[in-house]
């Protein structure tokens, strides 16, 4: 067996099992590594080497979380809640509809507003999620379905729009990969079809969306009672006065512009964090139990982020990809229709495991142009297979931020399992209606 086609299913079978996802990313890389005839140090070197990448991000979520807490202790996010639960105190059955589909359209415009107006990527969800928990079980709301909104939604704003994170998935990576493999096969893209090769994809994960929401997650679903739910909110939330308000709002402004200056998150989270606790938001004493709960909030997510960069590294260090996409290639022959979908399946499989479209474009590339291309299909039809194959996996990886950033808030008073609630309904329901969108625009364009 391929040796890239075992670590990726020994991992996805591991976690299913419930093994921690950290514990089977290691133990499949390195039953992958052995495989492939690499000895046990060569192993360990190659996941050791890779490391770096993502204990980098993995500060960053850190960070994220510990600026998370700061912000909750302000009382802004429970003002909120309370706001929207005071709706909740008619029994009118219109009433606790309107304000369900209300949070359903703040959780998407705020997905859709974290990858490019305000491009914080996944950070916004274990600020916004936890204090709404009490909300959603009063609505009795199925978490997946939410799970389901999120991934969909951010994935699609940085597959559709190019500014923030689009801007460098479609220019900085699809497009400029394109061109540098096309180039020796005449291929020439613009940077307008980018965004045209993935709309027909992106309709893949709309659809995906309306399913999960609509049917798959529609029916109520019933977690512990609320008492016990509200003990996941902080304790004693500071009453938010309008100096606080100004404060905590001038924060948020103030580590958005350090976060754009200086392109860095960490960064941004971090002068947040202290602005909040030197306005008093918490007594200056309490700084290291706030640091401290943002870390336990954020662990899983860093530990994962961090060891999901070897599990990467061992994989590409097999030497394994190319042949597998060789093999395909091979299987395929001249049938247009059968190369679409393998090469699709091929990305998804390949995508799973990386957990990160944007690493799996340049990996792609130089493989499936060239195939696209000599299948016969037009380059604006090459790119969309190039990047959807790429794209899909990303929602629906155990590795994954955005499944990860999804179970942050959705489990954040312990009711949502990542791999149950997070990771299968992601990719079910984006993964699946992408794939045949995709396959449909690789036929049409």
């Amino acid at each position: 067996m391929n040796a890239a086609v075992l670590t990726i299913l020994s991992m996805i079978v591991l976690c299913l099992l419930r093994i921690p996802v950290a514990i089977a990313l290691i133990s499949a890389a390195m039953l992958g590594a052995l495989h492939a005839g690499l000895s046990m140090n060569d192993a360990i070197g190659a996941f050791n080497d890779n490391l770096l990448v993502g204990a980098q991000v993995g500060l960053t979520y850190v960070m994220i979380g510990a600026f998370a807490v700061a912000l909750s202790r302000s009382g802004l996010l429970e003002l909120l809640a309370d706001a929207i639960s005071a709706r909740l105190g008619s029994d009118e059955q219109s009433t606790r509809k309107g304000v369900k589909w209300t949070l359903f359209g703040l959780f998407i415009v705020a997905s859709l507003m974290s990858q490019n107006l305000v491009p914080v990527h996944i950070a916004f969800i274990p600020i916004l999620l936890p204090p709404l928990l009490v909300v959603l079980d009063r609505l009795r709301v199925d978490r997946r379905a939410v799970a389901c909104i999120l991934a969909c939604s951010i994935s699609a704003s940085y597959l559709l729009l190019p500014t923030g994170f689009g801007a460098i998935f479609l220019n900085e990576i699809l497009l400029a990969n394109v061109n540098s493999v096309g180039a020796d096969y005449g291929l020439t893209a613009t940077a307008d079809m980018a965004p045209k090769a993935m709309a027909l994809p992106v309709m893949g994960l709309v659809a995906g969306l309306v399913v999960a929401v609509f049917i798959s997650y529609r029916r109520p679903r019933d977690y512990v009672t609320p008492s016990t739910t509200a003990a996941a909110r902080p304790a004693s939330p500071a009453r938010l006065k309008p100096l606080q308000l100004v404060i905590t709002l001038g924060a948020l402004a103030v580590a958005l512009v350090f976060q754009l200056k200086f392109d860095s998150l960490l960064l941004g989270a971090m002068v947040g964090f202290l602005i909040l606790g030197v306005s008093g938001i918490f007594r200056w004493q309490e700084q290291d139990d706030v640091f401290t709960d943002g870390l336990r909030m954020m662990a899983q997510i860093a530990v994962i982020i961090t060891v999901a960069s070897g599990f990467a590294g061992v994989l590409t260090a097999t030497g394994e990809i190319e042949p597998l996409v060789a093999a395909s290639a091979e299987l395929i022959g001249g049938n247009m229709a059968l190369g679409a979908a393998v090469m699709l399946v091929v990305g998804l499989f390949i995508t799973i495991g990386f957990g990160d479209s944007f690493a799996s474009v340049p990996i792609l590339a130089p493989i499936y142009l060239p195939l696209a291309l000599t299948l016969g299909f037009d380059p604006l039809a090459a790119m969309a297979l190039l990047g959807a194959s790429a794209a899909l996996g990303d929602a629906g990886s155990p590795a994954s931020t955005i499944t990860l950033g999804a179970t942050a808030g959705l489990n954040a008073d312990g009711q949502h399992d990542h791999i149950r609630d997070s990771v299968i309904p992601t990719f079910l329901h984006c993964n699946i209606g992408m794939l045949v969108f995709a396959w449909i625009a690789a036929m049409v364009l």
